[in-house]
This record gives C-alpha cells, sequence and structure tokens, in this order.
C-alpha cells in the first residue's frame, strides 16, 4: 500500500463544514473523505460522490435467494423425495411462499451486510489509519490528499479561510491491514504503518 501525505482540516460545526466542501472542490483540491460522527444530508453530493449500488445487491441477492428457495423445495417435492399428500399436487406454490420469503430476505440481507463491509473496509481484525479521533464525537474531519500539483502550507491556509479550527499534516497508508487496536503500533514507516 502507498504512503500519502495528508493535510486534516477540523471542523467544529457542520454550517461550516458543508460549505467548505464545496469550496475545496470549487479550488480543485483532492478530498480523500470527510468524516462526521452523524450523518449530514448532501454531504454525499457535495463530495462529489456517486449513489451507491448497495440496493442493486440486495435486489440480486434477493432473487438468488428466491430461485434457491424455489428450486430446492421443488427437487426435493419433486424428485428427491415424492411424497404423496391426500392427493395434492408436487408443485403447491402457495405451501411454499412462506419458506421462499425467508430465504429471499435471509441471502438479501446477509449478502448486502457482507458487501458493505467489503465496500467500507471494515471487518473484524481490520485496522485503517484515524486521522482524529474526535471525529467520531464531536468533530467533522475533511481530509486532503497532497499532490504533486499542490503543496501542504497551501493547503493549510486555504482550510483557515474556509473555516477550520484545527488543521494538522499527517502521512498514513491509503488501505487497510490486519491488525487490533489494542495491540502496540508500529513504528513510522513499516507494514502497518499509521
Amino acid at each position: 500500500m502507498s504512503v500519502k501525505k495528508f493535510v486534516v482540516g477540523i471542523f467544529t460545526d457542520e454550517q461550516v463544514l458543508f460549505p467548505a466542501v464545496k469550496k475545496v472542490r470549487s479550488a480543485g483540491y483532492k478530498i480523500h473523505d470527510v468524516y462526521t460522527p452523524m450523518p449530514i444530508h448532501g454531504l454525499d453530493d457535495a463530495l462529489g460522490l456517486r449513489q451507491t449500488s448497495l440496493h442493486t445487491a440486495g435486489f440480486i441477492y434477493g432473487i438468488t435467494g428466491t430461485t434457491t428457495a424455489l428450486s430446492g423445495i421443488g427437487w426435493i417435492f419433486n424428485s428427491d423425495w415424492p411424497q404423496n399428500f391426500g392427493g395434492k399436487s408436487h408443485f403447491d406454490l402457495p405451501a411454499w411462499i412462506p419458506i421462499t420469503f425467508e430465504l429471499t430476505v435471509l441471502f438479501s440481507a446477509v449478502g448486502m451486510v457482507l458487501t458493505f463491509c467489503y465496500l467500507c473496509q471494515i471487518a473484524p481484525f481490520v485496522r485503517k489509519h484515524h486521522f482524529n479521533l474526535r471525529a467520531t464525537d464531536d468533530q467533522f474531519t475533511m481530509v486532503i490528499e497532497c499532490t504533486e500539483k499542490s503543496n501542504e502550507s497551501e493547503i493549510s491556509a486555504f482550510l483557515a479561510s474556509v473555516g477550520a479550527v484545527g488543521i494538522n499534516t499527517q502521512i498514513a497508508e491509503t488501505g487497510w491491514w490486519l491488525g487490533r487496536y489494542d495491540s502496540e503500533l508500529p513504528p513510522l514507516g513499516q507494514k502497518g504503518l499509521i
């Protein structure tokens, strides 16, 4: 994974953060991410993020569950273990609806949770760099990646002009790695860099 330099701007009010995101994007800086303690309506659009396709994945998982249930029940009652229940048909769709519904919901729910965890790179023993520990408490954190076209002091001055109350520079890996948060952190520059 690559090690990059980031300028971190800390905001205490979402009314200041929202216009700051728009100004930073219009100035041409590359926003790595914005961390907030609560969801902010419209921030995804301000960041230029596309709408998630998680609902499409949920539909595909649901159809897979429905197909699995209907084909499994059909195979059991018609081929594997056909029984005569008082002269009823072997293809009794109304009786199969509860099991089909349950498998549809199960496949959809479990599949969407696993897909969400994969897309957000969250799982047990997966560790990522935290730019600001209070981002889950009461502060809003905007992380801007330093590129060849931008320098650290220029970004820091711009963040101060748009209302950041705290600005610092951090060097971090952009990805995730296996590790636990309660264990000792490795020295800077080694695997598992923070």
